[in-house]
């Protein structure tokens, strides 16, 4: 079957989908995310049109996940680089897949005003690439660890697998001693679910260490010329 004639077939599939959710209180990117997951295709997001010019040639295709109570999607944050008078480029911030975890504020309602963010490193990444059926992890993030502030706000994501081995559940708790908030996520995802992960953490896994930089271009031509480096457009963890 052409990618044309199923395109037609999933349109009514779409439409429907279009008429049934509600938008009220929601960003409409939600709502094309949600789309994205029931169909099966993935679509640019909609920002304003001051973002315009720092989106151009951008891509963004989040995997999301919504289930009851919240929903979870996950995405690479490729890192960054700088170019020194040398000419040598050397790495300046890591990259990450992060988590973006919003309640649900009703039947098929989220609320993304109200998002919490979770950047896992690439060791993190691999912990839960690494995990069997009956496994579980958990990691443990604080923006001022060491100093005198450290406690004030701690972030705790967990994934448990579940007791008959059908999925995970994946978890996540925001403490804001500051704001005097407790924010907590649970979101089930189911063994395929999992698997979509997995599988998109692995392929992404080099490209957030910055490694296809090396793989994918000649040796000798690293440093002499390097690869234009654009900032991307992107929410970091911790300014949430």
């Amino acid at each position: 079957m052409t990618m044309s004639k199923l395109t037609r077939l999933l349109h009514p599939r779409n439409q429907l989908l279009l008429n049934k959710l509600p938008v009220e209180g929601v960003k409409d990117s939600i709502w094309q995310h949600a789309i994205n997951t029931f169909a099966g295709f993935s679509s640019v997001r909609q920002y304003g049109a001051a973002d315009a010019g720092k989106l151009a040639g951008r891509v963004f295709a989040p995997y999301s996940v919504f289930k009851g109570k919240a929903a979870l999607s996950a995405e690479p944050r490729l890192p960054t680089f700088n170019k020194m008078d040398s000419g040598v480029v050397k790495l300046n911030r890591r990259g990450v897949i992060m988590l973006t975890f919003w309640p649900s504020i009703g039947e098929r309602k989220y609320d993304w005003e109200k998002r919490q963010l979770f950047a896992l490193s690439a060791t993190e990444v691999g912990s839960l690439i690494s995990m069997g059926t009956k496994d579980s992890c958990e990691f443990f993030h604080d923006p001022s660890m060491q100093s005198s502030n450290a406690g004030q706000v701690r972030k705790s994501l967990s994934i448990k697998s579940n007791a008959d081995g059908t999925g995970y559940f994946v978890s996540l708790s925001v403490v804001n001693n500051n704001l005097k908030t407790n924010d907590r996520f649970t979101v089930p995802v189911t063994t395929a679910e999992f698997a979509v992960m997995r599988t998109a953490f692995s392929f992404a896994l080099p490209h957030i260490m910055g490694w296809d930089r090396f793989t994918n271009r000649p040796s000798e031509c690293i440093s002499q010329s390097p690869a234009k480096v654009v900032p991307q457009l992107t929410e970091v963890e911790w300014c949430r």
